[in-house]
């Protein structure tokens, strides 16, 4: 049985890196299957549900995907809770899960992403993944709307919600663009909170490293289509 678990991990990985995140799902969940505790098939499963999750057009499939990330992340946290890798994986999916919900729901989700991301960054304070996640939570919280701002403050509290700033979010998100410059997504979200801040020089440079840049990811063929339109915005 560990020879077979082993096998469907490198099997799993190769389709990781080949971008066929489907393949790489079958993989790590059969070396689930077998093993219930194997740590790197639970968040590896998870990481390659989210990226799939991420521009699966039908909304309950996303949804039911994105909750599967979320599970199959709480086992890996149960089963090695001092390793940043699963933290943010949990992080992540929950992440994408409050996303798929109105601002008010999305509140909801906002303590235990924030509490994720943190322990991750606890763990790991140079996690490219948990900095991304970390500057994101600071990004959606500004962006959130008068009325949300309101729910939040009885989950999150006054004080947490206070602590939500914009250069906290390019602190971070530059900061994951450092550790893992070749990761589109770090520069993509990194350009949109430059724009959200009326910073156009910036957003531009990281738009463009987004057009330029290596496909690397599964989804990173989104992420440029989405710079190539954002960017044409820019200034408009």
């Amino acid at each position: 049985v560990a020879a077979q678990i082993a096998d469907h991990l490198v099997r799993g990985d190769e389709a990781y890196v080949a971008l066929r995140p489907v393949d790489a799902v079958a993989h790590y969940e059969a070396a689930v299957a077998d093993d219930s505790s194997s740590y790197d098939a639970l968040w590896k499963a998870s990481r390659s549900l989210a990226d799939l999750a991420e521009y699966e057009p039908d909304k309950e499939k996303r949804k039911d995907m994105y909750r599967r990330a979320e599970a199959l992340a709480r086992r890996a946290v149960a089963v090695k809770p001092s390793d940043a890798e699963a933290h943010f994986h949990l992080a992540r999916a929950l992440g994408r899960v409050a996303l798929s919900h109105g601002p008010k729901d999305r509140v909801k989700y906002g303590k235990a992403v924030r509490e994720e991301a943190l322990e991750a960054l606890r763990l790991d304070p140079n996690h490219p993944g948990a900095l991304h996640v970390m500057g994101m939570w600071h990004a959606e919280v500004r962006r959130l709307p008068g009325i949300a701002r309101f729910f939040a403050k009885s989950f999150l509290g006054g004080k947490i919600l206070g602590s939500a700033r914009w250069d906290e979010a390019v602190r971070l998100l530059s900061r994951a663009v450092e550790v893992d410059p070749q990761r589109l997504a770090h520069h993509l979200d990194l350009a949109r909170i430059y724009r959200d801040i009326d910073q156009p020089e910036p957003a531009r440079v990281h738009y463009q490293h987004v057009i330029d840049g290596a496909v690397t990811d599964y989804n990173d063929a989104h992420y440029k289509r989405e710079a190539a339109d954002e960017i044409a915005k820019l200034g408009q």
